[in-house]
């Protein structure tokens, strides 16, 4: 009878726990729940997206003050979900992440499987080597190992290059692997962005260099992806378009990029 008892008054206590802890979000100042989105990207894209190590691995960057800067104002709170960029088209069709803010650049092809909110970035790519390695311009890749991103725009854009230069490609999930292969000298080169490949050719010692290259007819830019038919697409691109015109983006780029 005395352990049925206290069986009942620890239910009790569980139910009133749940209840004021919630299931749905967190709470405002007002007491409202505040609905939380999950945000998808792969967090090797310094400065878009990066591990944080000196701060106990948390994700920052530009992508991810952009995305809470939006959700801020559509009243939202915002939850990471790193992952490969290989896997982020697919989470999103599978309802896994909400959205994707990972510098993604919205291609013809990537267009037929999610939607796109407009362009927030535009940047050009670059040929990242050994230092003294002679190679400056799309055609030095003749007859070299080249690496790029699985899934990336530069991946693409390798593919196209190869078509009139004879070069080798080989793809790897995260950037900072392709950098590990130009040092270990199993890579000639690789194709990055070139804001992102400003930060390696930085902290290289002087090991690594890059030239851009010219701009090619491939769609530049990054921009937010989301579920086909996403209501957010909409409501993220509406407060997108104001910070963008107030210049509160120009003020994210020039913290990151600007460094």
């Amino acid at each position: 009878m005395k352990k049925s008892l206290l069986l009942f008054i620890a239910s009790i206590l569980l139910i009133g726990l749940l209840s004021a802890c919630g299931t749905g979000g967190q709470k405002n100042g007002s007491g409202e729940q505040k609905k939380v989105l999950k945000m998808g990207t792969s967090a090797d894209y310094a400065p878009f997206e990066y591990i944080d190590t000196a701060k106990g691995n948390d994700i920052i960057g530009f992508d991810v003050d952009l995305a809470k800067m939006i959700a801020k104002e559509l009243g939202y709170e915002i939850q990471i979900v790193d992952m490969d960029f290989t896997g982020l088209i697919p989470a999103l069709q599978s309802g896994k992440v909400d959205f994707v803010l990972a510098g993604m650049t919205p291609t013809e092809k990537r267009k037929k499987s999610v939607d796109f909110s407009d362009v927030y970035y535009v940047a050009r790519n670059m040929i990242v080597s050994k230092k003294g390695s002679g190679i400056k311009t799309v055609e030095d890749l003749k007859g070299k190992t080249v690496g790029v991103q699985t899934g990336s725009i530069q991946e693409g854009e390798a593919n196209k290059i190869a078509k009139t230069v004879d070069m080798k490609i080989e793809s790897r999930n995260r950037i900072p692997e392709l950098i590990q292969e130009i040092q270990a000298g199993r890579f000639d080169a690789a194709i990055i962005e070139d804001t992102v490949a400003k930060g390696y050719l930085k902290n290289s010692n002087g090991k690594l260099e890059g030239h851009t290259m010219p701009t090619s007819e491939q769609e530049a830019g990054s921009a937010i992806a989301f579920p086909k038919g996403s209501k957010l697409r909409d409501e993220f691109n509406k407060v997108l378009q104001k910070k963008m015109k107030n210049g509160e983006v120009d003020k994210l780029i020039k913290k990151w990029f600007d460094q």
